[in-house]
């Protein structure tokens, strides 16, 4: 058995969308200043790397984080490549076998990107792809970009039709060392009260 770690690591450099908050920590004990141990405090989005978007970051009468059901986040995952397109469309998973395949991870050129870069332009999943999607049972979608819909999409007409499927969203992934096939994944959110995403440590590993 084989386990990919497909979260980037968290650093006050990792690319954040712009104007959203950077990681930063700072110590609130330390053992150098007399101290019995180390604690550390953080501060990030809760869109950091690797994570997850609860219907209500865009849905103000949906589910918050520590809502929503978290057996989405662990099973069986399917990865898929989709490369020099703007977009996935129906056309890009219409051949896939859904008696099979239950959570769908797209790998574009976004995982070859360097962790300090945001990029404004990426692969993002269509509203129809979105809605195919949803209406054969998938139990997430994930990417390895920074959200389903294009950059400077006012409406996310994506995350919209895979929420009417109760579809969960996995952003910000890292698949660069990840072929194409079958996984189980687990990628946890925090149980965070009232939370519109929560980051996660994602892994793939290999059946058998």
């Amino acid at each position: 058995m084989r386990i990919y770690d497909i979260s980037r690591p968290v650093a006050p450099s990792l690319g954040v969308w712009p104007g959203d908050t950077h990681y930063g920590l700072r110590w609130v004990m330390r053992k150098a200043e007399g101290c019995s141990c180390n604690v550390s405090a953080v501060t990030l989005s809760a869109h950091t790397g690797a994570h997850t978007d609860a219907p209500y970051h865009f849905a103000d009468d949906g589910a918050t984080i520590d809502q929503v059901p978290i057996e989405k986040y662990i099973g069986p995952a399917t990865v898929i490549s989709v490369m020099g397109r703007p977009r996935v469309e129906v056309v890009d998973v219409a051949g896939l076998d859904y008696g099979r395949v239950r959570r769908l991870l797209f790998k574009t050129p976004a995982s070859a990107l360097a962790d300090e870069v945001f990029p404004t332009e990426f692969t993002h999943l269509s509203e129809e792809a979105a809605d195919f999607l949803g209406r054969q049972g998938i139990l997430l979608v994930g990417t390895d970009a920074p959200s389903m819909d294009a950059f400077d999409s006012k409406t996310l007409p994506a995350h919209h039709a895979l929420l009417r499927h109760g579809v969960a969203i996995l952003e910000g992934v890292d698949l660069s060392r990840v072929p194409d096939g079958d996984y189980e994944l687990i990628a946890l959110p925090l149980k965070l009260r009232g939370c519109d995403a929560s980051p996660v440590r994602a892994i793939l590993r290999t059946k058998g």
